[in-house]
């Protein structure tokens, strides 16, 4: 199969085109290396599946159809489009609101399109679980609700999924949207908590503790997410999908703290903060639609993807 993957280079992405190229996939990335962390970091996460040959980037902008279409082009047509290059973060999306939705809404509207004219068959969108908005009653279920984001991040999600759905039933373009819950593992963005707090209490410094603890995250490892991807790539569907990838055992700030200490061998200092906004009091996911559809489960644990977090980390 030959693969375009938008946002290659990231943590995500690039866990997934080595993957790909492992199992003897041709793949094509297309990444801008913005600046929301260090590019360079991202130029490391791709360097063995370029050295391997069956990877090329091509570096370019989602929004920019020209860009998009480079991506698309070459002797072997793409069939298979796994679209993740977006703008992330709940927090940051609050400060940039039309960032945000040009890259995330637009970017992903340019993809659907040229992939609708360059005939590709299957578009896997890497969607999020802050789609279902500040509930409070577990599991979130696929069928639920999903019309009450609370930040611009969620609701460019939203979009993009509406998007996808629309794109099937207009051109028969096969969709689906995998809603990822809060992924970690090895190159995790250094913004998202688990990096961030392994690297404060590895230094010694005082951790950012927003309001009481008592909210909780359903962790994925990165490992985990990209045999989602791979198994939505490969399964047999003819219609719009959203599918939850989840670790299914919700984890408190509290829980996630103390565990990061005993994988780091150290007590964290706490800097107690308030709630802030646009956060959500819980994630957590119904794993059956992927058992289902994909044959999919979670099998990393918090704990052991803290170990393996920790030994990429030391490397």
């Amino acid at each position: 199969m030959t693969v375009l993957v938008t946002g290659g280079a990231g943590f995500i992405g690039s866990h997934l085109v080595e993957s790909l190229v492992a199992r003897g996939d041709r793949v094509r990335v297309l990444d801008c290396f913005d600046d929301f962390y260090d590019p360079a970091a991202k130029r490391r996460n791709l360097a063995a599946a370029l050295a391997s040959g069956q990877a090329r980037l091509i570096e370019g902008d989602i929004r920019n159809e020209a860009d998009v279409q480079k991506a698309l082009s070459g002797p072997e047509p793409i069939e298979a489009i796994v679209h993740l290059a977006a703008r992330a973060g709940v927090r940051p999306s609050i400060a940039q609101p039309l960032l945000y939705t040009q890259v995330n809404v637009d970017g992903t509207m340019v993809m659907l399109e040229q992939a609708r004219r360059a005939g590709v068959r299957r578009f896997v969108f890497g969607s999020s679980s802050s789609v279902y908005g500040a509930r409070s009653n577990p599991p979130f279920s696929e069928d639920d609700r999903i019309d009450r984001p609370v930040s611009p991040y969620a609701a460019t999600k939203i979009a993009g999924e509406l998007l996808c759905s629309t794109f099937t039933h207009l051109f028969g373009l096969q969709t689906v949207a995998l809603r990822f819950f809060t992924v970690f593992g090895p190159r995790q963005r250094p913004d998202l908590a688990i990096n961030k707090f392994s690297q404060l209490i590895r230094a010694g410094q005082t951790v950012p503790f927003f309001g009481d603890g008592t909210t909780a995250r359903d962790y994925t490892f990165v490992e985990d997410i990209v045999r989602g991807i791979v198994g939505a790539l490969d399964m047999p569907w003819s219609q719009y999908e959203a599918i939850n990838l989840g670790g299914s055992q919700p984890v408190s700030l509290n829980e996630l703290v103390a565990a990061i200490e005993v994988a780091m061998g150290r007590k964290a200092v706490l800097e107690r903060l308030p709630d802030q906004p646009g956060d959500v009091p819980l994630t957590a996911a119904s794993v059956e639609k992927a058992l289902r559809l994909l044959g999919w489960q979670p099998k990393v644990g918090l704990a052991e993807g803290l170990v393996r977090f920790r030994q990429w980390l030391e490397r």
